[in-house]
């Protein structure tokens, strides 16, 4: 089975120099309500689903955000189970990531049944690097947004980083910007897939405020194009919730997909850092 990394095609760009300086001490406050993308611990979570949000939960996480997987999109729990699993643990499963396919109307009826908020398409639904196959994409990205809509659901799209290739002179991810509707179709920025492209994500943030409600919290390794634990890469984390307004952000979720170690480590060391910044 592919795995959420299949979607990825390396680009080879540097980060822009301001977004590679240490961490600002210009005041700021990070939210409370600090969130995961399950994705960080999917083999723990395909492994005993229960017991690891259990395990995230003591360590202070409070949002959630789950991505498909073998066993679906709740690691082999059902809507309802995910949703009392949760709630029982003081939780919010507030997002999921899914795929645009035949079966989206029970993605959306599944999706609303666990008590989710957001539902964000994870990969392109038609591939193709062209001008023309992101306007279908804008096009698909209407349609599904309208089914989730009437599901009471916001519909958004995360972003990899060839989404910001250009062609005939366009940045790609522009046209799904610029040719879907802001107040039915919402973007899940991921913050270190952006950075790594040599993009800056605060410029996004002012060019399409209030777009993007939800971010993908993610340092990227300096050198490599791979996720690393906070403090350890080039994303200026102060810097991003400075302009967390513009942005329209509500929910965050820490996001990483390589390890120097262990996941929970990992995830344990992520927290811990945030909460221990100074703003």
């Amino acid at each position: 089975m592919k795995t959420r990394r299949d979607f990825l095609k390396t680009s080879g760009a540097l980060a822009l120099g301001a977004l590679l300086q240490p961490y600002a001490s210009e005041a700021a406050k990070v939210p409370n309500n600090v969130g995961i993308q399950l994705y960080t611990v999917r083999k723990e979570m395909l492994a005993d689903a229960v017991g690891t949000l259990k395990q995230l939960a003591k360590l202070g996480y409070k949002e959630l955000e789950s991505a498909r997987s073998e066993k679906g999109h709740y690691y082999g729990l059902s809507a309802a189970e995910i949703k009392k699993v949760t709630r029982d643990l003081g939780m919010n499963l507030r997002s999921g990531h899914v795929h645009i396919d035949k079966d989206w109307q029970k993605t959306v009826d599944e999706a609303a049944a666990s008590g989710q908020q957001y539902l964000i398409c994870s990969s392109l639904p038609s591939q193709g690097q062209t001008v023309s196959n992101y306007q279908r994409v804008a096009e698909t990205f209407t349609k599904a947004a309208e089914a989730c809509k009437k599901a009471n659901l916001v519909f958004g799209y995360h972003n990899h980083e060839y989404e910001f290739e250009k062609a005939d002179g366009k940045i790609l991810y522009d046209i799904l910007l610029d040719q879907t509707d802001p107040n039915l179709v919402k973007m899940e920025l991921d913050l270190g897939w952006v950075i790594v492209t040599g993009h800056d994500p605060v410029k996004y943030f002012e060019k399409y405020p209030n777009r993007f409600p939800l971010w993908h919290l993610k340092d990227m390794h300096k050198t490599k194009e791979e996720s690393t634990e906070f403090g350890k890469g080039r994303i200026n984390i102060t810097r991003m919730f400075q302009n967390a307004q513009k942005s329209g952000m509500k929910y965050f979720f820490i996001e990483q997909e390589e390890y120097a170690g262990e996941p929970m480590a990992s995830v344990k060391h992520n927290i811990d850092f945030l909460k221990k910044l100074n703003f």
